[in-house]
């Protein structure tokens, strides 16, 4: 195969360009749009095959509630298209492109498949996975398969989609994403304390999922944080933030928000955001703008609501951190100093205590090769991702190396 960057225009001309990848033993460096590209191993690759010419959504039936699109398509594309319908992604994916060097919305929705990539609202609707409902794809022979259906009432075939999702392309190319979407909320109201530490902060959104009230989204995070948001009352307060968001119509919506306002005040005087300022909030939440000016380390750390704070103060005594607590801490955004290891010793040596999954997000080529990027797996585990790799991509052609060594 020739080496160099390869953009098919068809799902055809990229099956024949893996197969003869595969003929030659040529590794391929697979990706969208390349937002992601610096995320897992530094791979030894001999040509690179982008997805981002496939563009277009081919089916989209809002009364259905499902939508198809070709997996080089622009997420910003989807969803200003789903927003003319009122409708959106039910899991608000994550943007990772903003904290490594991209505009927003230029990541595809290949890519955020591809990643697993869920945003705050995943305790409310689910991941990214949970919404595929069938994918067209290309495995390491070359050959192009297709797994579940287009429709919500498809249920045949076996659910390969949700095993694709999160292998970081390398089991198989994905070329076409059938979407579940929903239709969009129109009131959102957040109910903000500030000043409270990480165990009460953590608390306090934990006690707020246990309502009645129907929470999408959690957020506590550290005053040097807080400061980057647009909303000046935010940015001003010199303290912590704890975020709690609710949506619905407006009248539920605001109900549920002075009940949660008063529930919070036993914590701390609560603050609401109204709709326009909520939105404007959890947007810059997706897009982790209190971590895109700095290039210092980035971990995505999963763990036990329960167990964060102390985790978190575990890794604080060794190394300098700064911390968001998403999915009411379910989900940590953690930032390292320049060391030389990222922080991944003390990271993995705390995760092992407390449990838990880290994966580097951002960080300098030579600290990505000298560790762990992805949680390293138990033997029957690896043993496990070995052989789908093997039945997927026997010659072991995509993203070779990403996520683990020989993988």
């Amino acid at each position: 195969m020739r080496v160099g960057f390869h953009a098919p225009d068809t799902v055809e001309e990229l099956a024949y360009l893996v197969a003869e990848a595969a003929d030659t033993r040529t590794p391929l460096e697979v990706m969208g749009r390349g937002t992601k590209r610096e995320i897992g191993r530094p791979m030894q690759h001999g040509a690179v095959l982008s997805t981002e010419n496939l563009v277009g959504v081919p089916l989209y039936e809002p009364s259905e509630l499902a939508l198809v699109a070709l997996a080089g398509t622009p997420l910003a594309q989807i969803e200003q298209l789903l927003a003319e319908n009122d409708q959106a992604l039910p899991f608000e994916p994550v943007d990772l492109g903003p904290v490594l060097g991209f505009g927003p919305g230029q990541a595809t929705i290949g890519g955020v498949i591809a990643a697993n990539l869920s945003g705050s609202r995943r305790i409310h609707s689910g991941s990214a996975r949970d919404h595929v409902l069938g994918v067209q794809a290309v495995n390491g022979r070359g050959e192009t398969f297709r797994s579940g259906g287009r429709v919500l009432k498809n249920v045949t075939g076996y659910d390969l989609g949700r095993g694709i999702a999160g292998s970081w392309g390398t089991l198989a190319v994905m070329t076409e994403i059938a979407l579940k979407v929903l239709p969009a909320q129109r009131e959102v109201r957040t109910v903000l304390c500030f000043g409270l530490a990480d165990q009460t902060g953590v608390e306090a959104l934990c006690l707020a999922l246990c309502t009645p009230f129907e929470v999408s989204g959690t957020v506590h995070m550290h005053a040097g944080l807080a400061e980057h948001f647009s909303d000046q009352e935010i940015a001003n307060s010199g303290a912590s933030v704890t975020a709690i968001r609710v949506e619905n119509f407006p009248a539920s919506a605001r109900y549920r928000s002075s009940r949660l306002k008063q529930m919070l005040q036993a914590y701390a005087p609560a603050l609401e955001l109204d709709t326009m300022r909520s939105r404007t909030f959890w947007d810059e939440v997706r897009a982790l703008r209190m971590f895109q000016k700095t290039s210092r380390p980035l971990w995505r750390i999963s763990t036990l609501p329960s167990t964060a704070p102390k985790l978190i103060r575990s890794i604080a005594r060794k190394i300098e951190i700064r911390v968001a607590y998403d999915w009411s801490g379910g989900l940590i955004w953690l930032e390292t100093p320049p060391i030389s290891d990222a922080g991944a010793v003390e990271i993995r040596r705390t995760l092992a205590e407390f449990g838990g999954h880290a994966t580097l997000i951002r960080a300098e080529t030579s600290a990505r090769a000298g560790i762990d990027v992805f949680q390293p797996l138990d033997p029957p585990l690896m043993a496990l991702t070995a052989s789908l790799k093997r039945a997927f991509d026997p010659v072991g052609i995509l993203n070779p190396g990403r996520m683990y060594p020989g993988i």
